[in-house]
Formats: C-alpha cells, sequence, structure tokens
C-alpha cells in the first residue's frame, strides 16, 4: 500500500462490503490512503480482511476488521454501530459484495438465485437504509455501487447475475433521485474483465477481447471509486460507469 498519500478524505469514515480480497480490499486501501477511516467488512474471508487491515495501519492509515453477512439487516446494523463508535458517523458507503457464478439456466436451484440475487439486491438495500440517516446527520454522503457488465448486455448463463446487477442499476438510480437534496451522490462503477492475480513473478498481461488489448487492473477500479468520494466529484450522480476497455460502449 505504501505510506499515507493524501488528506483528501481525512474525515470521511467509509464501510466497505466484501472488501477481504481482491477488488474490495484494493479498494479498502486505496481510500484509507486518501486519509478515510475504513470498515473492512467481510462474510468469510477473514484472513484477507485482517491481512487488508494490517496493510493499512502499517501505512499510517485508519481500519477495522468487521464480520457481517450484509444479506442479514440484524448483522449490518451492527456492523454500522461498530463503525460509529470507533470512527464516527459514516459517509462513504461502497456496496461491493457480490456472489458470481456461471450456470445454464436449467441449472440455476432456487438456493443459488437467492444467494446471487441477496448480496447485490438485500445487502445494498440493508446497507443503504443503515447509512442514509447518518449521512443525512454529516450534511453529505457518498454512496458507490459496483455493478457487472452482465447486467448491461446479454451473456449466457448468467441470468441470475444479470438479474442483481440489472437491479442495481435500478436501485441506483433511484437512489440518486431520492438522496439529491442531502448531498448524497449514488453511482455505479460497472467493471469489466479484471484481473485479480497479485503483482509477482510470473504475472503477464491477461488479455482480454477488448479494444485496449487488455484486462483492467484491480486499483483502475480502486481509483474510480476514490475519485467519487472526492470533493472534487458532488455533481455526479446517478450514473453507470462503465470500465471495461471499450468492451462495451453506450452512446446515449
Amino acid at each position: 500500500m505504501g505510506t499515507m498519500i493524501s488528506n483528501e478524505l481525512a474525515d470521511d469514515v467509509a464501510i466497505v462490503t466484501g472488501s477481504g480480497v481482491n477488488t474490495g480490499s484494493v479498494i479498502a486501501m486505496r481510500l484509507a490512503a486518501s486519509g478515510a477511516a475504513v470498515v473492512v467488512n467481510y462474510r468469510r474471508a477473514e484472513k484477507g480482511a485482517n491481512d487488508t487491515v494490517e496493510k493499512i495501519r502499517s501505512a499510517g492509515g485508519r481500519a477495522i476488521a468487521v464480520r457481517a453477512d450484509v444479506t442479514r439487516q440484524d448483522e449490518v446494523n451492527s456492523m454500522v454501530a461498530q463503525a460509529i463508535s470507533t470512527f464516527g458517523l459514516p459517509s462513504v458507503l461502497i456496496n461491493n459484495a457480490n456472489v458470481r457464478s456461471y450456470r445454464p439456466i436449467m441449472d440455476i436451484t432456487i438456493e443459488e438465485w437467492r444467494q446471487t440475487l441477496g448480496p447485490t439486491l438485500d445487502g445494498t438495500f440493508f446497507c443503504v437504509q443503515a447509512c442514509v440517516p447518518h449521512m443525512r446527520k454529516r450534511g453529505r454522503g457518498t454512496i458507490v455501487n459496483v455493478g457487472g457488465g452482465s447486467g448491461h448486455s446479454g451473456r449466457p448463463q448468467r441470468c441470475h447475475v444479470a438479474a442483481a446487477k440489472a437491479g442495481l442499476a435500478g436501485m441506483t438510480g433511484s437512489l440518486a433521485a431520492e438522496l439529491a437534496p442531502d448531498d448524497i451522490t449514488v453511482n455505479c462503477i460497472v467493471p469489466g474483465k479484471i484481473d485479480i492475480r497479485p503483482p509477482g513473478n510470473g504475472r503477464t498481461t491477461l488479455i482480454s477481447h477488448t479494444p485496449l488489448g487488455r484486462a483492467g487492473e484491480m486499483d483502475e477500479i480502486a481509483a474510480l471509486v476514490e475519485f467519487l468520494c472526492t470533493s472534487k466529484c458532488r455533481y455526479m450522480t446517478g450514473q453507470m460507469l462503465h470500465v471495461n476497455g471499450g468492451a462495451y460502449v453506450t452512446i446515449a
């Protein structure tokens, strides 16, 4: 993570769901590097969450790991209460927790359907309800939802994932319109193919069928999240921000 590089978010308390591993972890570290106090949420990735917190703290940042299943409203409320008791009222919410898989439509069980929609839709709903009253008290807030390309274009064997991510897009627009008078922005980042392999010996660029000819890096998503949370980006709300190397281009 390196050393602290900015105080841009020094007054912010951020909750990042599903941030024990992969892109969520990188987002948490990026926000902490900009000065935010960060709640690293996880459900199963306890070691990853603790490692993320250790990296943040060793670089001079502030963070705690909090286990909570975002599909359980009581656990979400407890997580937010812990954030408040440790750091203060939350001003940033990153809804990153999700479950994804490839499955032919006739093979999707009702359990898998619910397990896929739950973290994305129920989780976002519960986290927003838990955080918005505190953002209103602070007089501002930033909500960033992490979507998926399958919610915007037809993808085989992704019906359940597409339903979750398309629902998240709809939630983003409605929340943005409703919360705008409270100076709470709500946007959705839609990543394309992202290389989640850690940097190291033997790592090569993952070639993707995109105009840019490569997959994205986790930090490229995290950098956009950071920008959305800063004072430089208070006029953008309700938007789908596609980060996919040109693989999916919308013109409207």
